[in-house]
């Protein structure tokens, strides 16, 4: 995971004995076109300046430690997993497009190799292709998946899904749901019964409402996590297309400005590309020294 566009900050240091403000200027458009949105970067920023105003002097080394630590306070932990909960319900939440059809399939196949019943859900029921992909990918990792006619209502699949994990002594269920509803209203309305009806089941489900994001689609990576943070409780991010990719600052961005944690991250297109988010490896990967001197 390669995010060379650093490499423009260790050129602006080059040869200085200070810290100035053509660095300052040069990280601030580093930070933005990673991704990592406005406002977290003037956070950054104005930490930096601060540090800078008080030390006066700073290496270069220094400057990347100090870079590592303010982004690392603005990613939020993720909580740890209920262990208590059988099964653990979660909802998997996202646009058409992001790779959350995909990712379900890696998540699947991430718990049944830690020795977890899973059982997987088909509650996209307003696209075809969701359930055709989701049976697919439900074989591929081995796993359980419930699902009804194109044009079910998405809630019943839900609770026979959470019924017959429930049943099956299952561990885990995931359960997809529609990209794409026509407002917010809708959206928030069918989440809203989807909850509903699985609660009837497991009383304290969903323990995860999980979001995922595609990281390179930049910007409306944060206009989809206002949109399903206005219409449900996103309580995690998985964020996809993580393998190369320059605008790795997405992941920073999202989570400090929405306060939502990363679960997992997404690095290529087959079935065991998918990470549990290492903030500490993450941040390493970030500032990579020899990307940037």
């Amino acid at each position: 995971m390669a995010f060379s566009f650093f490499q423009k900050i260790g050129r602006a240091i080059a040869g200085k004995s200070r810290v100035d403000d053509d660095t300052l200027d040069a990280i601030e458009e580093a930070l933005v076109e990673s991704d990592m949105g406005v406002d977290t970067t003037l956070k950054i920023i104005d930490n930096l300046e601060d540090r800078v105003q008080h030390d006066k002097y700073m290496s270069f080394d220094e400057l990347v430690d100090l870079l590592r630590s303010e982004i690392s306070k603005l990613i939020e932990p993720a909580p740890s997993v209920k262990d208590d909960a059988k099964p653990y319900v979660v909802l998997v939440v996202g646009v058409n497009g992001v790779g959350k059809t995909t990712t379900i399939g890696k998540l699947a196949n991430y718990y049944r190799k830690q020795g977890k019943k899973v059982v997987v859900g088909a509650a996209d029921t307003f696209r075809a292709a969701a359930v055709d992909q989701l049976v697919i990918w439900s074989e591929r990792a081995g796993v359980d998946i419930v699902k009804q006619q194109m044009g079910s209502d998405p809630a019943a699949v839900a609770y026979d899904t959470v019924k017959s994990a429930v049943a099956k002594g299952a561990d885990v269920v995931l359960i997809d749901t529609a990209g794409r509803l026509h407002n917010r209203i809708d959206l928030m309305n069918e989440l809203t019964k989807i909850r509903n009806s699985v609660r009837k089941i497991v009383p304290d489900a969903p323990h995860d409402v999980m979001l995922v994001l595609d990281a390179s689609t930049g910007q409306n990576a944060f206009s989809q996590a206002k949109e399903f943070s206005r219409a449900t409780d996103i309580t995690s991010l998985v964020v996809t297309k993580l393998d190369g990719t320059a605008k790795g600052g997405v992941v920073v961005g999202v989570s400090d400005k929405y306060h939502i944690p990363v679960r997992f991250i997404g690095t290529g297109e087959y079935i065991d590309d998918i990470e549990v988010f290492d903030k500490d490896s993450f941040i390493q990967k970030l500032f990579n020294p020899e990307d940037l001197k």
